[in-house]
């Protein structure tokens, strides 16, 4: 990963970077060759693709005129096509949500096929979601922040380019292995034992770009919005590490037994589901909220005190909490009991992150009405505040005693990924593309609006059709008739959902028609567009928006 600054020492670097992208392309062939199954041939495959890919890139980047500003320049060249990406998986992933929303509607919508199957791709769209969508948007944002607050060129030409590539062959290995009925069966970590070892290869790389272009800084002082990105990576390492101990069937075959069994298994899935929402879709996602709401505010960190007082106690409170997924089961009462107290003890920093992010905006409110860019950072913070006050409530024992397993924590869990990630990675995509592009602003602002209310509405009508349909199949399931028998059978209660199940299938489709919109509205921004359109007047010019 050391590539040197001059274009020499990326010369040098190509050689053994070369021979590894042989070794796996030889290695591909193998697993094409030698593969236990159909899953594993397909893979085998796109790794070699991968590998054969890599080595004309790099053939291709010998031959290009050697550029003597590498030392000088940002590199956004990676950071654009990751905004391409993100974008990309966003569209897919919300779209898989729509088709499995509609198939808990509409049965029929599964079509009595394996492939499209409720079972298959519901972990399609999690994964598309929160890792395809949401893991590109923090390896992009993480890019260019940390060049930009660390007045530095991000380290290394080919690393940064592995660590995007890598992670979307990931992705893809994952997603088509869903498809093909390869999981681990555990949630947020279905991949199967070889593609956990290729993530971890990757994530490595990942921390050590970081943590190089941290290390060769011209800023004393590493911005905040550094430490939440640092920790995420950091931890989500630990955390998949752990999880994903496994020991495969056979080298040539998907199948893989986990090191774990009972409830051990149980607690160590459920700290690491807890703490993927904890690191991956909370710490990740504050480091853009540091950054994108200061910057599109043009205001200093409302306290930057309380930033750091924020990321201590959040980082040691968050791994405590998984045991509260565990309620009412063999885990012991005191490791449930632990987990529901750190899970309260949780609001407090949480909603300290949420004023500070909010309280930016101090003297600077007006811009809410101008700005429609800085409404959706803002909502999404907003959003953060009432996801977190909402979790810790969840976790208390008597109220999970009624929520779990119901809907409630489907419409808990959206208005989180929804109202929260989705919006603060609107936003920062957003802001990020008239930057890259060096573009005067977006083609039309009034598409953002647009995008902003479409996507606001869906929001409302999924997440409050899950909580009354949450709580209405709650009080169902425990009800009872006077001679103390069950008073409804389960398909009465999932006939009773039905209408909810509508109204969540015409919220996602919305949200789904706000994706599509700014789809266009990124893509013809990138293409130089202008729309004609009334500008509000406190609109900031383009001289001062870019973060450089």
């Amino acid at each position: 990963m050391a590539e040197m600054n001059d274009h020499g020492g990326h010369t040098v670097m190509r050689y053994p970077v070369g021979v590894a992208l042989a070794g796996g392309a030889l290695l591909g062939i193998f697993f094409m060759a030698r593969g236990a199954n159909t899953a594993m041939v397909l893979h085998g495959f796109l790794f070699l693709a991968f590998c054969v890919g890599g080595i004309f890139l790099l053939i291709r980047q010998a031959y290009a005129a050697p550029t003597d500003a590498a030392g000088t320049t940002y590199n956004d060249a990676v950071t654009r096509v990751g905004v391409i990406i993100s974008m990309f998986w966003g569209v897919v992933g919300f779209l898989a949500g729509l088709v499995i929303a509609l198939q808990l509607a509409f049965p029929e919508l599964n079509f009595d096929l394996p492939w499209t199957n409720f079972g298959r791709l519901r972990p399609l769209h999690t994964s598309a979601v929160i890792f395809a969508f949401g893991g590109n948007v923090l390896i992009t944002t993480s890019f260019h922040v940390v060049q930009r607050t660390c007045r530095a060129r991000l380290a290394g030409e080919i690393a940064p380019w592995f660590v995007l590539w890598g992670y979307n062959l990931f992705i893809v290995i994952a997603a088509t292995g869903y498809l093909l009925g390869v999981t681990q069966s555990k949630e947020y970590a279905e991949p199967e034992w070889y593609a956990d070892v290729w993530l971890t290869l990757v994530w490595v790389v990942y921390l050590l770009v970081f943590l190089a272009t941290l290390w060769r800084r011209r800023e004393p002082h590493i911005y905040v919005a550094n430490w939440f990105y640092l920790a995420f990576i950091v931890t989500v390492a630990m955390l998949h590490i752990i999880n994903n101990l496994a020991v495969p069937v056979s080298w040539t075959g998907t199948k893989s037994y986990t090191l774990f069994a009972g409830v051990q298994d149980a607690l160590i899935q459920w700290w690491y589901g807890h703490n993927a929402v904890g690191f991956f879709l909370t710490a990740g996602f504050l480091g853009i909220m540091y950054y994108f709401v200061p910057k599109q505010a043009q205001r200093p960190v409302y306290s930057y005190r309380l930033s750091i007082i924020h990321f201590w106690s959040l980082i040691f409170l968050y791994i405590w909490a998984g045991p509260h997924h565990l309620h009412y089961t063999a885990l012991p009462q005191w490791a449930q009991t632990l987990g529901m107290t750190f899970s309260i003890m949780l609001w407090m920093p949480s909603w300290g992150g949420m004023i500070n992010g909010l309280m930016t905006l101090s003297g600077a409110w007006d811009k809410l009405r101008t700005d429609p860019v800085l409404r959706m950072l803002v909502v999404s913070v907003a959003f953060y505040g009432m996801s977190t006050f909402e979790g810790p409530v969840m976790s208390i024992r008597a109220v999970n005693s009624l929520s779990h397993y119901t809907d409630w924590t489907i419409g808990h869990v959206h208005s989180g990924a929804l109202g929260w990630v989705a919006f603060v990675s609107f936003g920062a995509l957003y802001a990020l593309t008239p930057i890259l592009w060096r573009r005067q602003r977006l083609y039309s602002l009034q598409l953002v609006s647009v995008h902003f209310w479409i996507a606001s509405i869906g929001i409302v009508l999924y997440i409050t059709a899950m909580w009354v349909s949450g709580i209405l199949q709650g009080l169902m399931w425990r009800a009872y008739d006077s001679l103390g028998f069950l008073e409804y059978s389960f398909v009465e209660t999932v006939a009773a959902m039905h209408p909810f199940y509508v109204i969540r299938a015409a919220g996602g489709a919305l949200f789904v028609v706000g994706a599509l919109v700014m789809a266009y509205n990124l893509w013809r921004t990138v293409r130089g567009d202008l729309r004609s359109e009334a500008l509000p007047a406190a609109q900031p010019s383009p001289a001062v928006a870019p973060a450089e």
